[in-house]
């Protein structure tokens, strides 16, 4: 009988030698050089970072001797740079009565407290001073009654200030995403500071990444019990997921194929849009564009089918992320309503007014995920001419010829000159290049699919 065959096993040194000569053949042909001992640096990283992969869905979360102190105490951390995110592999019993306090059953031999804002940024100061902090209790021997038993570990985090559907994607959907994506619906959320009106919006999406009802800990009041637990959720970027970061192994492509799933969107790629078609975000209040309407004009003369959107629509996220993804193209001033770009398909293109000031937030924010979506990005910055800034402070003043001086006095000056005070006149001439540039990107993707 012919025995089984078996693969040679190499050891490091043949890999290392292969990967050098790779290298050194790209740098002969051109390639981007990257230093050696950087490199080296890179591989030897990669190579001490290797963990058994995780027993537990919790453990995910975690990694190093985080990782180690979750299986060991069955408690532990993960503290970053942008979020917090403890975990409890182990019983907890959760009380809602007075806001949220979670006792473990850790063998502390004396009684410790932690206290945590379970929001995921947390770099961002204004935004957690609206946040419930929810507090840790190790080692009470006297914990209360349960009255609920759960077989589901819980989630815990807050809606934040809803009601800004960027916050509401980049500050809360994506990272529950990275966070209990894994667990495949079985997980039990549980909602600080919670807001019946985000919690109805965003129902389908809920409802795929748990099996259970949205729990409102102020109005349940009581003490459930829950196999482990976790605390706070990850966050990676602006409305990006790093494949490479906790948990592991998520991009924004498979978040965009959770959405097209969870809202049954139609088109995957720009091709399949069959007539070139254009929403325009209407503002209402701040960053307006005042001659939206000779912009329409000419974007139809340009041959685009043009849907106007307002924010009154797209608070019907059911119905309005359909619409944006059967558009070719998103334009609209810097703001939260160019969030919707997760709705395009592959191959759609944004256009971003940027008003003056607000170059890196419009990059930062909007532009630099674009890519990661595969969707194209153009900018459109505006000349000092077109804001109504020059008109309200002088051509030559600091507002307009120093937004560095700007910035020097802190965020509060910042939005309330560039954010609050600012609206757009669009030089038409001008503007139709960019239009005419999306038009092309549209119909040269439908040519090469």
């Amino acid at each position: 009988m012919e025995k089984n065959k078996r693969w040679p096993v190499f050891g490091p040194a043949p890999v290392t030698f292969v990967l050098i000569f790779v290298m050194i053949f790209a740098d002969f042909f051109g390639g981007d050089i990257v230093p050696f001992d950087q490199w080296m640096q890179q591989f030897s990283s990669s190579q001490v970072e290797e963990e058994t992969p995780p027993q537990s869905p919790l453990a995910r979360l975690v990694r190093g001797k985080d990782r180690r102190k979750l299986e060991t105490t069955g408690f532990a951390c993960d503290v970053a740079e942008h979020s917090i995110v403890c975990l409890a592999d182990l019983p907890v019993r959760i009380n809602t009565k007075n806001n949220i306090t979670v006792y473990d059953s850790s063998s502390h031999k004396v009684q410790e407290e932690t206290s945590v804002k379970p929001y995921a940024l947390q770099k961002d100061k204004y935004l957690l001073q609206y946040i419930t902090p929810v507090r840790i209790v190790h080692g009470d021997n006297q914990p209360p009654v349960c009255q609920y038993n759960h077989e589901v570990p819980a989630v815990i985090f807050s809606s934040g200030i809803s009601g800004n559907i960027f916050h509401e994607f980049n500050d809360i959907l994506i990272p529950l995403f990275i966070t209990t994506k894994h667990f495949q619906s079985r997980v039990f959320i549980i909602l600080e500071d919670y807001d019946p009106s985000f919690v109805a919006k965003y129902r389908k999406i809920f409802s795929r990444m748990s099996s259970y009802e949205v729990m409102n800990p102020a109005a349940n009041r009581s003490v459930h019990c829950f196999p482990g637990m976790i605390l706070g959720l990850k966050y990676h970027d602006n409305l990006a997921l790093n494949p490479s970061d906790i948990p592991g192994g998520y991009s924004i492509h498979d978040f965009r194929l959770f959405l097209g799933e969870t809202y049954g969107l139609k088109f995957t790629h720009v091709s399949q849009i069959r007539r070139p078609t254009l929403m325009f975000i209407s503002r209402e209040k701040t960053r307006k564009i005042l001659n939206e309407d000779e912009m329409i004009t000419m974007m139809k003369e340009l041959g685009f089918r043009v849907i106007v959107a307002t924010a009154e629509e797209a608070r019907n996220v059911n119905k309005f992320a359909n619409t944006v993804n059967s558009c070719s193209v998103l334009v609209g001033a810097h703001g939260a309503g160019l969030t919707n770009e997760l709705f395009l398909s592959a191959g759609a293109v944004m256009v971003q007014v940027e008003p003056l000031g607000l170059e890196w937030a419009a990059a930062k924010y909007y532009g630099n995920p674009a890519p990661g979506m595969h969707v194209h990005y153009l900018r459109y910055l505006i000349e000092p001419e077109e804001s109504s800034l020059t008109e309200l402070y002088g051509r030559h003043h600091s507002v307009i010829t120093d937004p560095e001086s700007v910035y020097a006095k802190g965020y509060r000056e910042v939005r309330a000159v560039y954010l609050d005070q600012q609206d757009v006149r669009v030089n038409i001439v001008r503007f139709r290049k960019t239009i005419l540039q999306a038009l092309k990107l549209v119909k040269n993707a439908s040519l090469t699919r």
